[in-house]
């Protein structure tokens, strides 16, 4: 039998954790602040440049990855694909746009300071992307998921979750490591498989989920056929060497066409709350502040140079199709930051050797301070916008 004693250290940290977001929460929610900046500074107290409460940050970070692909799982269940196909232009060129762009950008900067051509396009892939994880939390909690501006962006988020495969397939060029064929053909086919899930959808309209009666009115059946249903799917992709939040997100476009999406919300609503938290707190226990503080003048210049180009770029591509000024610099201030999924690029990279530990840790602070900034930035955007 465990012991109590054995049980203490982990009941005074959720304790210690459960205490720290309520009290930095009401803090932010005075200032009319998104929880997300209260997440990400718990990490940053009880990590290892903190209070070094927590000893093991791979655990929290894979809790918090789980709060993505629950994330992922809820915003799929709010897409109607019809309506969501509409807009594949702009995913498609607005993606290919940002990411050419980005790395053209960094080009330049890289012969400036001798960069070589590999880090240099690491980097500009890393500016590239924004975070899914962000903006959908500030898109609900501004309830503009079903505005134009909010499905615009949601398109341009998941054609860039779509678009970190083949970028990890040309950084794993880069680094010298080429993918297998068989893992290449496996790709391939996880992904015909999901246009052909999704063209089914098109053109069914509406499914009808096995079994949806019987657990009508069963919770605990519930609960787990909702649980099996997100993580089903994220397993599915994720054996074919696809983002599992990308399967969560098509899992929840099934969940929608099937019209199963009320029992389900209610069943998995707290722990997506609870989860999503997790991945924050994850990417705070990453901010090392002595490292930031060394370095602060020149992360300080790329984090607004990132800003700028960023929103600059988005905000343009978001009027071309179809919204006025309003929207489009609302939208281009919403994907203005760096995303989760840049972690990811970061860390293949400096595994493959093409950045080194300095670069590393440069990437991660800058990754995480964006995700920082980023409702700040937002809220700036909004008044600027309504006067």
């Amino acid at each position: 039998m465990l012991a109590i004693s054995s049980l203490d250290p982990i009941i005074t940290l959720v304790a210690i954790l459960a205490v720290l977001v309520i009290a930095v929460s009401m803090i932010l929610r005075k200032f009319n602040q998104t929880y997300i900046i209260g997440y990400i500074l718990v990490g940053v107290i009880l990590g290892e440049h903190g209070l070094n409460a927590i000893q093991d940050a791979t655990s929290i970070h894979l809790l918090g990855e789980l709060g993505v692909i629950l994330l992922l799982f809820f915003i799929g269940m709010e897409i109607n694909l019809i309506d969501f196909l509409k807009r594949w232009k702009l995913a498609v060129i607005g993606t290919l746009s940002q990411i050419a762009i980005s790395v053209v950008l960094v080009l330049c900067i890289g012969y400036y300071y001798d960069w070589n051509f590999a880090r240099s396009v690491v980097i500009g892939f890393v500016i590239a992307l924004s975070s899914s994880a962000v903006v959908i939390k500030l898109l609900q909690d501004k309830n503009l998921i079903d505005t134009k501006v909010g499905k615009n962006v949601l398109s341009i988020l998941l054609a860039q979750d779509v678009a970190l495969v083949p970028l990890l397939i040309i950084i794993s060029q880069l680094g010298g490591k080429s993918e297998s064929t068989e893992n290449i053909i496996l790709m391939i086919v996880g992904a015909v498989l999901i246009v052909v899930i999704l063209g089914y959808i098109y053109i069914k309209g509406a499914i009808v989920l096995p079994f949806s009666k019987k657990i009508y009115r069963d919770h605990e059946l519930q609960v787990f056929m909702a649980v099996f249903l997100c993580f089903g799917c994220a397993l599915a992709t994720s054996l074919f060497g696809i983002s599992a939040a990308l399967g969560a997100f098509v899992g929840g476009m099934i969940i929608n066409a099937a019209r199963a999406t009320h029992w389900i919300h209610d069943t998995l609503h707290s722990f997506r709350i609870l989860f999503v938290s997790f991945f924050f707190i994850s990417v705070g226990l990453q901010i090392d502040l002595t490292f930031i503080y060394q370095n602060l003048l020149t992360i300080s210049i790329t984090i607004v140079v990132v800003y700028i180009t960023n929103h600059l770029l988005n905000s343009l591509i978001l009027r071309v199709f179809s919204c006025n000024w309003k929207e489009a610099i609302l939208g281009g201030a919403l994907l203005a930051q760096i995303g989760e999924l840049s972690f990811l690029l970061s860390s293949t990279a400096f595994n493959l050797g093409i950045i080194e530990n300095f670069g590393y840790n440069f990437t991660i602070s800058l990754i995480s301070l964006t995700l920082v900034v980023s409702p700040f930035w937002i809220g700036i955007t909004e008044k600027i916008i309504k006067k």
